[in-house]
C-alpha cells in the first residue's frame, strides 16, 4: 500500500478538520478558520448549496489527486455522515478517465483500492451506472459503495433525457416503505417521462421515480469531482443539488473563479517529496525541428549512460511532439528522420496518435521493452503515465504548439517516486523550436500556470536554461550560472524619451499586436531592474501595472533561484539538536522521548468526560462536545425518543468499535479497552446516558475520548518535560554529527512562497516559505524586516526561513507538547548557528512564548557558544528594533576558538 506523502496528509487533515467544523459552525466560518491557519485571509467562501460543504483541493500535475480522493471518501463519510459505510459518487471529466478509475478502484492490488480497504477492509462495492443493479438494499449501510460516472451522465437541464433520471422498476426494493416526508423531496414521474419510457402510463404521473438519481438523493452521497474546472457551470451545480450531497470535494490542478480552494499544494512540496523532476532544463532551437530533435536524442543518450549507475532500472524516453498534417515535421516525416538520419532502430520507436496506437498493451517499465522514442502530435491518452519519460522534444512552433503542457506533465513524474542518486536524473528536459530562451520560457510558463497547477512564480523557478556557467571567485568548486533574458509584456508601446540611458541600454522593445514586448538583459543589476520596472509601469493603468509587477517578481524569483547557495552545490552547516542522557546514552529529545518523560498510567487517571452531553428534543437530536454542538434533524416522527429504545449493540461491541477509533501507538490494546469499559460504565451509570444514545453518538464520543486521552497524556508530559529541561544539552563538537539536523538541497517544501520586489541574496534555497513583504493593511510585515536584517548582516553567511510542522525537512526544538520551529535559521561566517523566533506584540509574553524562550536559551547555553537563540520582537524593553536586536546578539556572543 502506498504511504501518503506529508503534503497529502496535510491536505486530508485540512479537509477532515473543515468538514468536522461544519457540523457545529456555518460552512463559511469553518472555511475561513481553516484558511486562517494557512495565513490566507483575503479569500471568500462561495456558497453553492446553502450549508452543504463544497471545497476544492488544489494539487499540481503529478501530485496524486486520485489517491487523495480515495482516502477522502472514507474521511468525508465519517466527518459529515457519521458513517463507516458511506455512499460516494465519483464524477470524472471523461469516459476514458471513468473507465480507468473504475478499473483501478475495482482492482484489489491497486493503490486506490488499497486506500479504500485501509478504512473499510473487504466491505467495499465499486460499480458504474450500468452495474448499479448489483447493489442490493442490504449493501447500503453495510459496505462503502463507490459509484463511478462521468459528469456528463448527470449534467442536463431536462432530466427526462438522461438514463440516471429514468424510472427503473429494478430499483423498487430501494424505495420500499419510504416515509411521506422523505418521498416528498424526490423527483416524480412527469408527462415528459411518458414520451421517453413507453412502459409508463398516465397513472404513473406523480409517482416517485425509481431512478438512480433519486436513489443517490436518499443516501446523501459524498461527491468526489475529478478535474471539476472542466465542467464548472451553473447547470452542474443544479445537477449536483438534485442528488442531495452531504458534501462536495473537488480535486484539480487548475481551479477557476468560484472554486473554494481549501488547501493548495505547491510544486515545491511535490519536488521535496520526490514526486516530480524539477527543474525543467529548457533548450531553445531557432534553427528548426531537425536540430531540436538531434539535441533531444543526444540528451537522452547521455541520460541513459548516467542511468546505468542507478540501482533501479531506468530507460530514459523522449516524447516527440510532431507537427499536425499539412506541416513539415509530421509523424511520418519525423519517424523516417529518426530511422534514416539518426539511425535509431525501428524497435525503439512507437507512434501514439488517434490513428496509430503502438503503445497499446506495452509495459514501458519492462527492462525487455526497447522503446526509447514516443512520437505523438497532441495529447497522449488520458491517464497515460510513464515516469521514464525524461525529454520532451516539441517540433511545433512554440507559439502554436497544442497540448505541449500535457506532454510536459508526462516528463515531470519521478521514477519510483524517489530522488535519484545521479543529479541529472532528478531534472526534466525540454527542447523547443523557438527564437530565444525568453520566448520559449514565457510560453511554457503560461501553459504551466494555466493547465498544470503551477503558480506563476513557481513556473518561473521551474524552468532554467542549459547552463553556460562561469566559475565562482575564491576558489569555490561550484559554478555561477548566467541569468537568461526576460520578456515583459505590456499593453502599449512605452514612451522612452525621458528614460535614463543605462535603462535604455539594458532593454530591447519590440512592438506586438497587443502592445509591446520588452526584453530585459539577464545581467541587469538589481537597482537597474527596479528602476526599469518603475519607468515601464509609470504610464500604465492599474490593472496593467499589477500584471507587470507579477512579471518582474517572477523574473526576480528566477534570478534568486539560479544564484541560491543550494542550487550552486553549496552546503549548510549542521545544526546541533537538544539531547538527553537516558540510561547512559544520548538521545535526541523527540516525541517518543517526550512521551517517556512523564509518569503516566491511563487507568490510574480519574474517569471523566465533562464536555460531552447529549440532548434529544421534539425536533432534533443534539450532541455537545466541549461547546461544539452538532445537531441532527429528525427525519420523521418515528425517530423521536430513539434514545429510549433498547440498542441491538452491546457494550462490548461499542468498546471494540471505540478501541479501533481511539487507538494510539503509545497505548496497549488491553489498557485502552479497560479504560473504555470504565468510561462507558461511568457514562451509563453515573451520567445517565442510555447505551442507545451512546451508540447513536459514537463518532462524537470517539472524538471526545481521543481528546481526553491526549489531554491526560499531555499533562504528564508537561510535568516530565519541565523536570528534565535543564538536563537537556547540545552534544560536544565531536559527537554533534550524530545528533544534528542539516538543510539539504531540494528538500524544502515551501508553500505561499515570497514574491516581493526586494531581492534577498543569502537565502539558502531558491524559494522562501510564507514570507510577505506587506501586511493586508499595506504596512511592511515585521517578519519581512527580520529576514532583511539577517540577509544584510555581514556576519550572516546564509539563512533559511524555517517551515513549521515539517519535522523531516526543518529544524525543531522540543517543547512539552510538541516541537517548535524557529522562524529563521542562520549560518554565520565563523561556523556558528543562530535561531531566531519572531513574536508579534500580542504573543511575546504568553505561556507558549515563555516556554519556547526557555528551550531556546537552554539550547544556546548548553552548546558551548556554537548555537545562538534570539526571541525577537518589534521593540524590546530597551527600545531596540529587530535589526538592532540581531546586531546586538551577534556582537555580544562569544565563540571559543579550538
Amino acid at each position: 500500500m502506498l504511504e501518503l506523502k506529508q503534503y497529502q496528509k496535510n491536505a486530508l487533515s485540512a479537509l477532515t478538520q473543515f468538514l468536522q467544523a461544519c457540523r457545529s459552525v456555518p460552512v463559511a466560518d469553518a472555511f475561513h478558520a481553516m484558511l486562517a491557519t494557512q495565513n490566507r485571509t483575503d479569500e471568500r467562501y462561495h456558497t453553492v448549496f446553502d450549508e452543504v460543504p463544497c471545497v476544492c483541493l488544489r494539487i499540481p500535475t503529478g501530485g496524486g489527486k486520485t489517491l487523495l480522493a480515495a482516502h477522502g471518501v472514507a474521511l468525508a463519510g465519517k466527518a459529515v455522515l457519521d458513517s463507516d459505510a458511506p455512499l460516494a459518487l465519483w464524477l470524472t471529466p471523461s469516459d476514458t478517465i471513468r473507465s480507468q478509475t473504475l478499473e483501478a478502484l475495482s482492482n484489489a492490488r491497486h493503490p486506490y483500492r488499497q486506500a479504500l480497504a485501509q478504512y473499510f477492509g473487504d466491505h467495499v462495492r465499486v460499480c458504474d451506472l450500468e452495474s448499479l443493479q448489483t447493489i442490493s438494499p442490504h449493501d447500503v449501510g453495510k459496505a462503502c459503495i463507490v459509484v463511478v460516472a462521468t459528469i456528463q451522465s448527470f449534467n442536463v437541464t431536462d432530466t427526462a433525457k438522461r438514463n440516471v433520471y429514468s424510472f427503473f422498476e429494478e430499483l423498487a426494493p430501494h424505495f420500499d416503505n419510504l416515509p411521506a416526508n422523505i418521498s416528498a423531496g424526490l423527483e416524480k414521474v412527469t408527462e415528459a417521462d411518458l414520451q421517453n419510457q413507453p412502459y409508463l402510463t398516465a397513472k404513473d404521473i406523480g409517482r416517485t421515480k425509481y431512478s438512480v438519481a433519486n436513489w443517490l438523493h436518499l443516501h446523501h452521497p459524498v461527491v468526489i469531482v475529478d478535474e471539476a474546472h472542466n465542467n464548472r457551470t451553473d447547470r452542474l451545480f443544479k445537477t449536483l443539488g438534485r442528488l442531495n450531497p452531504s458534501c462536495v470535494v473537488e480535486l484539480t490542478a487548475t481551479p477557476v473563479a468560484g472554486n473554494n480552494v481549501l488547501y493548495h499544494v505547491s510544486a515545491q512540496e511535490l519536488k521535496t517529496e520526490q514526486m516530480i523532476k524539477l527543474p525543467i532544463v529548457l533548450a531553445e532551437h531557432p534553427e528548426g525541428w531537425r536540430e531540436c530533435l538531434r539535441d533531444a536524442i543526444l540528451q537522452r543518450d547521455s541520460l541513459e549512460l548516467v542511468a546505468q549507475k542507478e540501482a533501479d532500472y531506468i530507460r530514459p524516453i523522449v516524447l516527440v511532439q510532431a507537427a499536425p498534417k499539412g506541416n513539415e515535421a509530421t509523424v511520418d516525416v519525423v519517424r523516417q528522420h529518426l530511422l534514416e538520419q539518426e539511425n535509431i532502430p525501428e524497435s525503439q520507436i512507437a507512434v501514439a496518435t488517434g490513428e496509430q496506437k503502438e503503445l497499446s498493451g506495452i509495459n514501458l517499465f519492462d527492462p525487455a521493452c526497447p522503446i526509447r522514442y514516443v512520437i505523438t502530435v497532441e495529447a497522449l491518452k488520458e491517464g497515460w503515465d510513464c515516469s521514464f519519460a525524461y525529454v520532451l522534444a516539441s517540433l511545433q512552433s512554440v507559439n502554436s504548439a497544442k497540448d505541449v503542457e500535457q506532454l510536459l506533465g508526462r516528463v515531470l513524474r519521478m521514477p519510483y517516486a524517489r530522488t535519484r542518486q545521479q543529479e541529472g536524473l532528478n531534472k526534466a528536459y525540454a527542447h523547443i523550436v523557438a527564437e530565444n530562451f525568453a520566448q520559449a520560457a514565457s510560453n511554457l510558463k503560461d501553459r504551466m500556470v494555466q493547465n498544470m497547477g503551477f503558480e506563476r512564480f513557481e513556473a518561473s523557478l521551474a524552468i532554467v536554461p542549459e547552463q553556460k556557467a562561469l566559475p565562482l571567485t575564491g576558489g569555490a568548486t561550484a559554478t555561477l550560472p548566467s541569468i537568461p533574458d526576460c520578456h515583459i509584456e505590456v499593453p502599449k508601446m512605452p514612451d522612452t524619451q525621458h528614460w535614463p540611458d543605462e535603462i535604455k541600454a539594458a532593454i530591447q522593445i519590440m512592438p506586438t499586436s497587443q502592445g509591446a514586448t520588452i526584453l530585459l538583459k539577464g545581467d541587469m543589476d538589481a537597482d537597474t531592474l527596479t528602476q526599469a520596472e518603475t519607468f515601464i509601469s509609470h504610464a500604465l493603468p492599474e490593472k496593467a501595472r499589477i500584471a507587470v509587477k507579477e512579471q518582474f517578481d517572477a523574473h526576480r524569483a528566477m534570478r534568486r533561484a539560479l544564484r541560491a547557495p543550494a542550487q550552486l552545490g553549496l552546503t549548510f552547516a549542521p545544526i546541533p539538536q537538544l539531547c538527553l542522557n537516558l540510561d547512559g546514552y544520548l538521545e535526541v529529545v523527540e516525541k517518543e522521548t517526550l512521551s517517556s518523560l512523564g509518569d503516566w498510567d491511563l487507568l490510574g487517571q480519574p474517569v471523566q468526560l465533562a464536555g460531552f452531553s447529549i440532548t434529544e428534543s421534539v425536533n432534533s437530536f443534539e450532541i455537545d462536545v466541549n461547546g461544539e454542538k452538532i445537531k441532527y434533524r429528525h427525519l420523521d416522527a418515528q425517530q423521536l425518543k430513539l434514545n429510549e429504545v433498547a440498542s441491538h449493540v452491546s457494550e462490548q461491541d461499542l468498546v471494540r468499535w471505540l478501541d479501533s477509533e481511539v487507538r494510539k501507538p503509545y497505548l496497549s490494546q488491553a489498557q485502552l479497552q479497560a479504560y473504555l469499559v470504565k468510561v462507558i460504565t461511568h457514562l451509563t451509570r453515573e451520567r445517565g446516558f442510555s447505551l442507545t444514545a451512546l451508540v447513536r453518538a459514537r463518532f462524537q464520543l470517539a472524538q471526545a475520548l481521543a481528546r481526553e486521552v491526549v489531554r491526560l497524556r499531555q499533562i504528564a508530559m508537561e510535568h516530565g518535560f519541565q523536570g528534565r529541561l535543564f538536563e537537556m544539552t547540545v552534544p560536544s563538537l565531536d559527537q554533534s554529527g550524530h545528533y544534528s539536523f542539516q538543510f539539504e538541497a531540494g528538500m524544502y517544501p515551501a508553500r505561499q512562497s515570497y514574491q516581493g520586489s526586494y531581492e534577498f541574496s543569502k537565502h539558502f534555497y531558491p524559494v522562501i516559505h510564507d514570507l510577505r513583504e506587506k501586511t493586508p493593511a499595506g504596512q511592511t510585515a515585521e517578519e519581512f524586516v527580520c529576514a532583511q536584517a539577517l540577509d544584510a548582516h555581514p556576519k550572516v553567511k546564509q539563512w533559511v526561513r524555517n517551515i513549521e510542522r515539517q519535522e523531516k525537512f526543518s529544524f525543531w526544538l522540543p517543547t512539552s507538547t510538541d516541537y517548535f520551529y524557529p522562524d529563521f535559521i542562520a549560518e554565520l561566517d565563523d561556523g556558528r548557528v543562530l535561531a531566531v523566533e519572531y513574536k508579534g506584540e500580542p504573543y511575546k509574553t504568553n505561556d507558549d512564548s515563555r516556554e519556547k524562550n526557555q528551550v531556546g536559551n537552554q539550547w544556546e547555553k548548553s552548546s558551548g557558544g556554537r548555537c545562538l537563540f534570539l526571541m525577537a520582537v518589534a521593540k524590546d524593553e530597551q527600545g531596540r528594533d529587530v535589526r538592532q536586536q540581531i546586531a546586538e546578539k551577534l556582537q555580544n556572543a562569544y565563540f571559543p576558538q579550538p
